[in-house]
């Protein structure tokens, strides 16, 4: 479960903390899909989902230390479990919407940028940012003041052009 949802006086800015734990892909999930609901934004949820699950995953697995190599950001394949993590600063997911985008940002306490790495298609993981890369408009990362970062992933709000507009994969 989330620690907690903020809702700034600009209704289009939100953040959920999330606790250091495996079931935080599912919050961020279920934030994901509550906030683009309230946007109107529903055709936007599966590849939103996706990002926002390999960002947590990422901040859980290379952030906090949380997730075992070789789960990925499914809920089906993270184990329901608590992550003992002492003194953790939480992870937190926001979406931001300025038509004709969405930004999905996922901020955590490590100041080591993501690296993608060289796709290995039989690996139980390590295709993550492959994927943020093919379900986004694009994405990158800042790191914040003091400590920590921010990855962010850009997502294209517009009404689909037409019949037969798809994203190739």
């Amino acid at each position: 479960m989330s620690t907690g949802t903020a809702i700034a006086a600009d209704p289009y800015v939100v953040s959920c903390t999330l606790a250091p734990r495996y079931e935080a892909v599912r919050s961020a999930r279920d934030f994901a899909r509550t906030t683009l609901r309230s946007w109107g934004l529903d055709s936007l949820f599966d590849d939103v989902a996706l990002v926002a699950s390999e960002l947590v995953t990422n901040a859980l697995r290379h952030a906090l230390g949380a997730v075992p190599e070789g789960c990925a950001g499914t809920a089906a394949q993270v184990p329901a479990q608590t992550v003992r993590t002492q003194d953790r600063t939480p992870i937190r997911i926001s979406l931001v919407h300025r038509a004709p985008q969405v930004v999905c940002a996922v901020s955590d306490p490590s100041s080591h940028g993501p690296v993608a790495r060289e796709a290995d298609f039989v690996a139980e993981s390590g295709r993550g940012l492959h994927l943020v890369d093919s379900f986004s408009s694009s994405w990158g990362w800042h790191p914040l003041a003091g400590a920590g970062k921010v990855v962010w992933a850009l997502f294209d709000a517009a009404p689909a052009a037409g019949p037969g507009r798809h994203r190739s994969v």
